[in-house]
């Protein structure tokens, strides 16, 4: 994966380094009791008498989807297997004990209530929202692959000159506008690379080589904000904000960036000041030299003037009609007919993410699908809960949890529930901005969790580089990731109040 990115071998050598820490014996035997734990977790859960749930109506359906959901909390925050790993395990579960296509005496729809659809199930895979990520991939992919991707890099940090400062306001700029159309893993790599001329320039003893490392994972854990497809828990966001049968808001591309856009903005510029003033430079000037390795062929042109177009529909949606997920495929054609990319180029796609965001829908589906929302939200007054203290505890959550395991699996939890609450909570919400706000700033939380190097892949891209230690990664975590999520919670509720979504 990633293997035509410039900067592909730390992305290699990041994984490789997970596979052998998974693969010593120790792990495994670790992790082999983990499982065992939470199997027996699982089946506990699932054959406890149904009134210990306190959810009136509560069918055997509902009850094993309440124990597969709790079993794929455990499994994703333990990490027993890889994220994506648990979301197939849970979409196979579902298929077999809740729906249409299960095992026949344990899926009796007599005694044990309500199936899903199997194919509502699998459907989860080709969701519209998932067409998104993968424009996104295909355009990133191409971007790579013709050196338009170094070649931007190369023209955008000319204009920040040779003053030391200015150099790492440029790095963090661009890093932070890469990030929000290119993976951040794939952003990470390539900037990381370009520092390597740099650094040559700056006196070891300095601290100047300590701020230019830590920007690049922090402007890609930033410019993710600023568009849906920057990171998984904005897309994912998207799909719950816009579902049809669900709060059906109809939340555009545009819209998204219109606010969140000035926001990234001014967290980077905030980033930037902090990196300067903790660790200031020796030396003040730095002469680059990136070199552009874009060929002026007829493919680059086709991809530079697709980007372009694919960017203005996605920012005229509301103009156009034309929705976000049916735009992401556009690139996609275009590439395909004109041969921009071929068979082997799909094989780039982060599949593993894809795989792991359609665990979550599968989840949500089975949630709703089965009746058990709406028989949650009748025994359990949600519209007596603080608002207040929803997005607190909420945001709170969240923020912790993705510090330690994915962001995607994070988002994929959290979203389907607090749909739920916030749709039973009514008007209620309305004192802080509505439903939009607690699930966006789900998506905010999850981008502003970057306190240890295991927090996101940009961190721990960062921290193999030896250049940064643990305490510093930490430090400016915690101080850039409480400065976001005070910011862009006060963004949302003024944004809620005014009713601008």
């Amino acid at each position: 994966m990633f293997k035509i990115f410039h900067g592909f071998h730390l992305v290699e050598a990041y994984h490789k380094n997970k596979r052998e820490n998974r693969s010593q014996e120790s792990s495994v035997n670790k992790r082999i009791i983990i499982a065992l734990i939470l199997s027996v977790i699982t089946l506990i859960i699932w054959n406890l008498p149904a009134g210990v749930f306190g959810i009136d109506g509560l069918t055997v359906i509902q009850q094993r989807i309440i124990a597969i959901f709790i079993l794929a909390t455990l499994m994703w925050i333990t990490e027993v297997v890889p994220s994506w790993a648990t979301s197939i395990f849970i979409m196979v579960l579902l298929l077999l004990f809740t729906s249409n296509s299960g095992i026949k005496p344990i899926v009796d729809e007599e005694q044990v209530g309500q199936l899903l659809s199997y194919k509502d199930i699998m459907s989860s895979f080709a969701d519209p929202v998932i067409m998104l990520f993968i424009g996104g991939f295909i355009l990133a992919i191409a971007a790579s692959k013709t050196g338009l991707d170094t070649h931007l890099a190369h023209v955008l940090l000319k204009p920040f000159g040779t003053k030391s400062e200015n150099v790492l306001l440029g790095f963090i700029l661009i890093t932070g506008f890469f990030s929000m159309f290119v993976s951040n893993t794939a952003t990470a790599a390539m900037m990381l690379t370009f520092l390597a001329p740099v650094f040559k320039q700056l006196p070891p003893e300095g601290k100047g080589r300590i701020a230019l490392t830590l920007a690049i994972p922090l402007a890609a854990n930033l410019g993710g904000m600023g568009t849906p497809i920057g990171t998984p828990p904005n897309t994912i966001a998207m799909k719950f904000l816009n579902d049809p049968d669900g709060l059906n808001m109809g939340l555009g591309f545009g819209q998204w960036m219109l606010f969140m856009f000035p926001l990234v903005i001014l967290l980077l510029f905030i980033g930037w000041f902090l990196l300067k003033t903790m660790y200031p430079f020796s030396q003040k000037t730095i002469h680059l030299e990136i070199e552009s390795n874009m060929e002026k062929t007829k493919h680059t042109k086709i991809v530079i003037w697709t980007f372009i177009v694919t960017v203005l529909l996605w920012l005229t949606d509301s103009l156009t009609g034309i929705n976000a997920n049916t735009v992401a495929l556009i690139p996609f054609a275009v590439f395909s007919m004109t041969g921009v990319i071929n068979k082997y180029d799909l094989e780039e796609i982060n599949w593993s993410v894809i795989w792991m965001v359609a665990g979550g829908f599968a989840l949500g589906y089975s949630l709703n699908a089965s009746g058990l929302a709406e028989n949650a939200v009748k025994s359990i007054p949600f519209n007596t809960f603080s608002p207040i203290l929803i997005l607190l505890l909420s945001g709170l959550i969240c923020f912790l949890l993705s510090n330690f395991i994915s962001n995607s699996a994070t988002a994929a939890l959290l979203m389907p529930i607090l749909a739920i609450v916030c749709g039973a909570m009514g008007d209620k919400l309305d004192a802080i901005g509505g439903t939009a706000t607690v699930l966006i700033g789900i998506a905010i939380a999850s981008s502003s969790a970057m306190v240890l190097p295991i927090s996101t892949p940009p961190n721990a891209l960062a921290f193999s580089t030896n250049l940064v230690n643990q305490k510093d990664m930490s430090r400016m975590g915690i101080i850039v990731g409480i400065i976001s999520m005070v910011l862009g919670y006060a963004l949302l509720y003024l944004i809620g109040k005014a009713h601008l979504l």
